[in-house]
């Protein structure tokens, strides 16, 4: 059976971004990241579901998976992320209950897990580097929600739409949004910042922001008050490989 043609009936042509998520525009990946973080306060944190500021690995190690009650050992676990030379690798685990699971392959980053069977845990589960957090699945999410990444070896990152939102029961305080990025070897810079109060904001790039390969983004808030507020955020575009030289 063939595929079915990407061209409308009556129409020349479709968009750009549809044949991308449709994988007809070899070496190009769409891409979708987002995150949310419960409670962000007068401290600056990232917007992911672990709380804190986001701690990046500095060399590769197994990653142990550990659930939070004993009564959860049937949850297959994918997780995600990139090896020693930058490239992505993905393992699948079993839960077992609180004691902790190994991954066989070895991780300096991990940008996503997920579970990746009909078993959801009842508890929240926890993915960890040499004993740091790296990311979690809280439960009932199933899946993490960390507006983290770090762009693979061979690849550019084009970033063409962010948003970040924030809701609190308190009054008269200010959010800032930070896009932060960090290329290999270097350190976090500002990329775009936004300012917001109990409401949405969306900003796109009309010419895509350019992330190079072995980059670390990430969205960053912080409160003007000792308040707490619940923080989302997204960032998105496509993912091209290198041409070879």
């Amino acid at each position: 059976m063939g595929e079915f043609s990407s061209i409308t009936r009556t129409g020349k042509h479709e968009p750009f971004e549809l044949h991308v998520a449709r994988g007809y525009v070899q070496g190009h990946t769409p891409f979708f990241k987002f995150g949310y973080n419960p409670v962000v306060s007068s401290t600056a944190e990232t917007v992911w579901d672990g709380g804190g500021i986001y701690s990046y690995p500095t060399s590769a190690a197994t990653l142990g998976v550990v659930a939070t009650t004993t009564t959860d050992t049937a949850s297959q676990i994918t997780v995600i992320g990139l090896d020693a030379n930058y490239n992505e690798v993905s393992n699948i685990v079993t839960l077992n209950g609180t004691t902790t699971v190994t991954t066989s392959a070895s991780y300096i980053r991990v940008y996503r897990a997920y579970v990746s069977n009909d078993t959801a845990p009842t508890t929240n589960v926890d993915i960890r580097h040499s004993g740091t957090k790296v990311a979690q699945i809280t439960a009932g999410e199933n899946q993490t929600l960390m507006s983290v990444y770090t762009v693979p070896a061979g690849y550019t990152l084009y970033l063409g739409r962010g948003s970040i939102s924030t809701a609190t029961e308190g009054t008269n305080q200010i959010v800032t949004g930070r896009l932060m990025a960090r290329q290999f070897g270097g350190v976090f810079r500002t990329q775009a910042a936004v300012v917001l109060n109990n409401q949405f904001v969306d900003f796109n790039w009309e010419t895509p922001l350019v992330i190079p390969e072995k980059t670390d983004i990430e969205a960053r808030a912080i409160v003007s008050k000792s308040q707490d507020n619940a923080v989302a955020a997204t960032f998105e575009g496509i993912l091209i490989k290198n041409e070879s030289v």
